[in-house]
């Protein structure tokens, strides 16, 4: 990757490939969202450990990104991972879920 430009790079961030002309900043301020939950996170986090997991409830963790060759992508595109990967649009909606701490009880 040494000898790559940036534009021939690729960003990609929960199954989502990021824009070039969208800066990070604009997606931390904006709150962007992705398939799982916000983009970026940089709040205070809860122990893990403690309690029962429930995996229909958004955590505010997040996994690490991938930088990718453009041309890798479009080479193996029909493969997985890259087969799931999508372009992030701001206007779209990835999914519903609920806030992590925000669960009612019964």
């Amino acid at each position: 990757m040494a000898n790559v430009s940036s534009v021939a790079l690729l960003y990609i961030k929960e199954d989502l490939i990021i824009p070039g002309d969208i800066s990070f900043y604009d997606l931390i301020v904006t709150k962007a969202r992705g398939k799982s939950g916000p983009l970026f996170s940089f709040d205070v986090h809860d122990d893990v450990r403690v309690g029962p997991v429930d995996h229909r409830v958004e955590k505010d963790e997040s996994h690490p990104g991938k930088v990718v060759e453009r041309r890798w992508y479009e080479k193996n595109k029909h493969i997985f991972p890259a087969s799931r990967w999508e372009f992030f649009s701001p206007a779209k909606e990835y999914g519903k879920y609920s806030i992590h701490g925000g669960e009612k009880s019964s």
